[in-house]
C-alpha cells in the first residue's frame, strides 16, 4: 500500500510526533489510531524468538512463548556457512510472523575483544569480515519473511562490566578496520530495518548521542535507511540523542523523553524538522511491517527442530582426535559422564533466553544412534550448582569409566559462569570438572570430552584425553547433533571463529580489560585475536579457523586472473580442493591477504574471503573467490578513506589462519596520490620517496660528507639508511653552510608545489 508519510506527519500534533519516538511499553511502539498508525511489536532474539507472554523484562527472567532455540551466535559462526545462517533467519522470520512480531532484536555483531566478555556466546567472531558475513546472512533470512531485524549493539560493546557507563577509548583506524567493519557489510548488503545503539560511550560520547557514529557513518556513509533504536535504557539525554540520529527510545520512558522533546521544540533548542525526519523513518518501518504481515501464519515446529539439529551439527568443531578415537564404534561399552547430560547447557543467559519448543536428551539420542550391542552407562560426575567436588559422584564415574572401553565426558561452563550482565573472571571450567577429568584419565586411556561453552577455555587437561568436540551452545537440538557426530553418521565440519589462547594472559586485551573506573582503553589496537598471535609469532591452543574432520583434504592449483592490477579492479582467485579421505565431508577454505611491504602498521594477514564446500570421497572441486579493493586496503587517517599502497600482496589460502596451503603474489598499483606536505622537520627519508626530492636528498648527504668522503653517485643502502631519519633543519647545521635556511625554504616550497 502506498502512503503519503509526509502528509501524515503534517497532520500529527507535536505531542504525537514526540510520543512516537519512544516505546508504548517494554516491547511495543506507540500508535496514533486517528491517522491509521498502528503499534508494532519488537522482541528479543537473535537465535530464537523471546516473546514474553506475561510481565515483561529485558533479562530473560520471565517466561516466554515456546519457540525454536537455535544455536547461539558464537556457535553459528563456527559453521562459516552463509546459506545455513540464512535458513536459520528464514525460520526465525516465520516464527515472528506466527507470533505477530514485527522486528526481531538481532543479530549481534560485536567483536570478541576478550574471551572474558560475558556475552561472547551471542557474538559471532573476533574477525570483522567473518562477523559481518554471518550477520548479513542472518538479516537477509529474517527480512525475507517480511520481518525486520535490529543489528546490534552499535558499537564497540565488548564487555558487560559497567556496560551502561563505560567509555571505550579507541583510535580511529582501529575503530574503522575492526569494530565498525563488523557491522558495515551487514548494513550495506542486507539493509537491516533497524540498528540498535549500544549502552557504552565511545571516546567520551554515549553511543545513543554519538552524532559521528549514528549520522555521519551509519546514515550518510553507509546509507542506512531504517531507524535507529536504543538498547533498553541506553538513552542518556533524549534531545541530544534525537539530534545525533537516534529515532526510537526503548522501552517506554513513561512520557519523560516525550516531554523533553516537546519542550526542546518549543524553546527552539531542537528543530522540528529533525523531529519530523525521525518520525518519517519510524513510520516507514512501521508501515513496512504492516504491509508485510502474513495473516494466520504458522510454522512447523518439527521441521524447525530438524533444522536446529542440522545447524548444530554443522557448527560443532572437532578440536582433537588422537589415534582417531572418533567416530566411536556402535558397539562395546561406553561410559557417558557429566551433569550436562541430564541438564544440558544449550543457550546463553539474559535477554536471548528462549523457551524451547522441545529439548533433546543427549543420552537418549546417543542410545538411538548406537546399536543394540552397545552397552551405555551414565554417571553424573559433578554438580552444576557448586564448584566443590562431590566424592561420591566422582567415585561412581571412575568406576563406570574403568569398566568401559571409552569414556565420554560432557563438560563446560554452567549457566552461572557466563551471561549477559557480567563478565567472566577466568577461562577455566569449574574445578570439580577438571578434577573429574584428571581422575578418570588415571583409569581410562580412551577419553572424549564434549564441551558446552560460549567462549574459549583453558584446557590444562588436554594432554590427558584423546578427543575433544567443541559443542559451544548448540540450541535445543544439540543432543541429537552430538550423537550424529559421535558415531560418524556425519563428519564434523565446523571451524573456530575465534582463537583459543593457551592461557588468559596470552590474550592481547589482557592488560586493558575491563579497564579502570569508567574507562577502558583499546591499547592493543588492530591486533585482536589471530592478528595479534600472528604478529607475535605466538602459537595459541587452537588457532582461528581451525577444525578437524573425519576425512582429509588436499589444496592445489592456485591461480590468479591477473598478476598486476590497479586498486579499482577486482581479483579472481581460483584453487582446487580434493577430498583425499574415505568419507564425505565439508571443508572451509579460507583466504587471507598480506601486504608484503607497508609504510603503516598492518597485521601479517587478514581474512578476506572464505567458502564452505562439500566433497564426496575422492571428489575435487575448483573454488573461485573474488577480492575487491577493501580486501587490500587499510583506513588512511589523512584522507579519511580506505587506501591501498602500491606494492605486492600475498594471497594466502588455507585450512586455518595457521595452516596456509597455497600462496600467490599480485602487484597492485594505487590510483590515489596522497599529497605529502613537507616542512623543516621532514626527514630525508620522507623526501626520498618523492622523485625530485630523492635527487636533492642524495646531494645533501654528499655535501654533508664532503667530496673526499663521498662514495660516488650511488650512496648505497647503508648510507641512505644512516641518514634517512635526519630532518632538514639538522642538515643546515651539519652541511658546513652548503645547505642554508634559504636553500631549505626554497626546497620545501618546491617540493610542496610540485
Amino acid at each position: 500500500m502506498t502512503r503519503d508519510i509526509k502528509s501524515i506527519i503534517s497532520q500529527m500534533t507535536l505531542e504525537e510526533k514526540a510520543g512516537l519516538c519512544s516505546g508504548l511499553d517494554f516491547w511495543h511502539t506507540k500508535s496514533v489510531l486517528r491517522l491509521g498508525i498502528p503499534s508494532i511489536m519488537v522482541t528479543d532474539g537473535p537465535h530464537g524468538l523471546r516473546k514474553q507472554s506475561g510481565e515483561s523484562d529485558h533479562l530473560g527472567l520471565n517466561c516466554s512463548v515456546p519457540a525454536t532455540c537455535f544455536p547461539s551466535g558464537a556457535t553459528l559462526a563456527s559453521s562459516w556457512d552463509r546459506s545455513l545462517i540464512e535458513k536459520v533467519g528464514i525460520a526465525l522470520g516465520e516464527e515472528c510472523q506466527a507470533e505477530d512480531v514485527s522486528i526481531l532484536l538481532g543479530p549481534a555483531a560485536n567483536i570478541k575483544r576478550s574471551p572474558l566478555c560475558g556475552r561472547n556466546f551471542e557474538y559471532f567472531s573476533e574477525d570483522p569480515y567473518l562477523s559481518s558475513q554471518m550477520a548479513a546472512s542472518h538479516i537477509k533470512g529474517v527480512q525475507s519473511q517480511g520481518v525486520g531485524t535490529s543489528l546490534k549493539h552499535f558499537a564497540v560493546n565488548n564487555q558487560e562490566h559497567r556496560r551502561l557507563s563505560i567509555n571505550a577509548v579507541i583510535d580511529e583506524r582501529t575503530l574503522r578496520e575492526i569494530y565498525l567493519s563488523s557491522f558495515e557489510a551487514a548494513v550495506k548488503q542486507s539493509k537491516p530495518w533497524t540498528v540498535m545503539c549500544a549502552y557504552n560511550k565511545i571516546n567520551g560520547d554515549y553511543c545513543s548521542e554519538n552524532e559521528y557514529l549514528l549520522n555521519s557513518i551509519l546514515k550518510k556513509e553507509w546509507c542506512h535507511e531504517g531507524f535507529i533504536m536504543s538498547d533498553w535504557g541506553a538513552v542518556n539525554e533524549r534531545v541530544g540523542a534525537l539530534k545525533a540520529g537516534l529515532e526510537l527510545e526503548m522501552p517506554s520512558s513513561n512520557g519523560l523523553g516525550d516531554s523533553k522533546i516537546v519542550e526542546a521544540v518549543k524553546n527552539k533548542s531542537l528543530s522540528e524538522d529533525v523531529l519530523d525526519k525521525a518520525v518519517e523513518r519510524i513510520l516507514g518501518i512501521i508501515f513496512k511491517a504492516v504491509d508485510n504481515k502474513k495473516e494466520n501464519s504458522i510454522f512447523d515446529k518439527e521441521e524447525h527442530h530438524k533444522l536446529a539439529r542440522k545447524v548444530a551439527r554443522e557448527c560443532m568443531v572437532l578440536l582433537k582426535n588422537e589415534e582417531n578415537i572418533l567416530p566411536l564404534k556402535k558397539e562395546g561399552t561406553i561410559a557417558i559422564i557429566g551433569a550436562f547430560v541430564k541438564t544440558p547447557r544449550y543457550q546463553g543467559g539474559g535477554s536471548s533466553h528462549i523457551n524451547p519448543t522441545k529439548l533433546d536428551n543427549v543420552l537418549d539420542e546417543i542410545k538411538k544412534s548406537a546399536s543394540i550391542n552397545c552397552n551405555i552407562s551414565y554417571s553424573q560426575g559433578f554438580s552444576l550448582i557448586s564448584d566443590d567436588t562431590d566424592e561420591y559422584l566422582v567415585d561412581e564415574a571412575i568406576t563406570a569409566a574403568a569398566k568401559s572401553q571409552v569414556a565420554v565426558i560432557f563438560a563446560g561452563l554452567p549457566d552461572r559462569y557466563e551471561s549477559e550482565g557480567y563478565d567472566r573472571t577466568h577461562m577455566r571450567i569449574p574445578e570439580n570438572q577438571i578434577e573429574l577429568i584428571q581422575k578418570i584419565a588415571k583409569v581410562q586411556d580412551n577419553i572424549v570430552v564434549i564441551l558446552s561453552n560460549g567462549s574459549p577455555l583453558e584446557m590444562p587437561w588436554l594432554n590427558n584425553i584423546k578427543g575433544v568436540l567443541e559443542g559451544y551452545i548448540g540450541g535445543q537440538a544439540a543432543g541429537g547433533a552430538v550423537a550424529d557426530l559421535l558415531f560418524g553418521d556425519f563428519s564434523p565440519c565446523g571451524k573456530l571463529a575465534e582463537t583459543f589462547p593457551k592461557k588468559l594472559s596470552d590474550n592481547p586485551s589482557y592488560l586493558n580489560f575491563p579497564g579502570e573506573d569508567d574507562t577502558v582503553e583499546y591499547k592493543e589496537g588492530l591486533f585482536v585475536g589471530y592478528r595479534y598471535y600472528d604478529k607475535k609469532d605466538q602459537l595459541p591452543l587452537f588457532s582461528f579457523g581451525y577444525g578437524l574432520s573425519y576425512t582429509s583434504f588436499e589444496y592445489s592449483d592456485i591461480t590468479l586472473d591477473k598478476k598486476t592490477m590497479s586498486d579499482n579492479e577486482t581479483l579472481k582467485v581460483c584453487f582446487k580442493i580434493k577430498n583425499t579421505g574415505k568419507t564425505t565431508g565439508k571443508e572451509i577454505a579460507q583466504l587471507y591477504v598480506n601486504d608484503v611491504e607497508s609504510t603503516v602498521i598492518r597485521p601479517l594477514k587478514e581474512l578476506k574471503a572464505f567458502e564452505k564446500v562439500e566433497l564426496k570421497a575422492g571428489e575435487d572441486k575448483t573454488i573461485t573467490l573474488t577480492l575487491d579493493k577493501r580486501a587490500f586496503a587499510y583506513y588512511n587517517l589523512e584522507i579519511k578513506d580506505w587506501h591501498i599502497e602500491s606494492g605486492n600482496f600475498e594471497i594466502l589460502v588455507g585450512a586455518s589462519s595457521k595452516d596456509i596451503k597455497l600462496k600467490e603474489i599480485v602487484y597492485i598499483k594505487s590510483t590515489v596520490v596522497i599529497e605529502k606536505k613537507f616542512s623543516r622537520n621532514s626527514t630525508l627519508g620522507d623526501i626520498m620517496i618523492d622523485p625530485y626530492g630523492a635527487k636533492i636528498a642524495q646531494r645533501l648527504i654528499k655535501d654533508m660528507l664532503g667530496e673526499e668522503d663521498s662514495p660516488g653517485d650511488d650512496l648505497g643502502t647503508d648510507m641512505n639508511t644512516m641518514f634517512k631519519d635526519f630532518v632538514l633543519r639538522s642538515m643546515v647545521t651539519f652541511s658546513g653552510n652548503k645547505f642554508t635556511e634559504e636553500i631549505m625554504d626554497s626546497l620545501i616550497e618546491k617540493l610542496n608545489n610540485d
